[in-house]
């Protein structure tokens, strides 16, 4: 497969992208050259190579969740620009 002016002016259309000629001609040649670098995988012998779907075989290790008081309530409310009287008070940021 080889991307021509008509390929990169729809990519450009779907990416919200504007070239000039002379950039349109060298993201042909880089974008050629992508593809060239790719198509040699094909010439890579993986028989009898088994997909490969995880890095390793790690599995994630996790802490138990432990219910712990950090910071009271009254504490966390001391410093915020706005309150009321157990809550943090935001501007409103739907239907703007």
């Amino acid at each position: 497969m080889n991307i021509d002016l008509k390929t990169v002016d729809k990519i450009a259309s779907l990416s919200k992208l504007e070239f000039n000629g002379d950039e349109k001609e060298a993201i042909v040649k880089d974008m050629n050259k992508m593809l060239d670098f790719v198509s040699k995988l094909s010439e890579v012998d993986t028989e009898g190579v088994k997909p490969l779907i995880h890095i390793t075989d790690e599995v994630n290790v996790l802490r138990p969740d432990e219910i712990r008081i950090e910071i009271t309530q009254k504490e966390a409310l001391k410093n915020a620009p706005k309150k009321d009287s157990t809550y943090f008070k935001i501007p409103k940021v739907l239907n703007q």
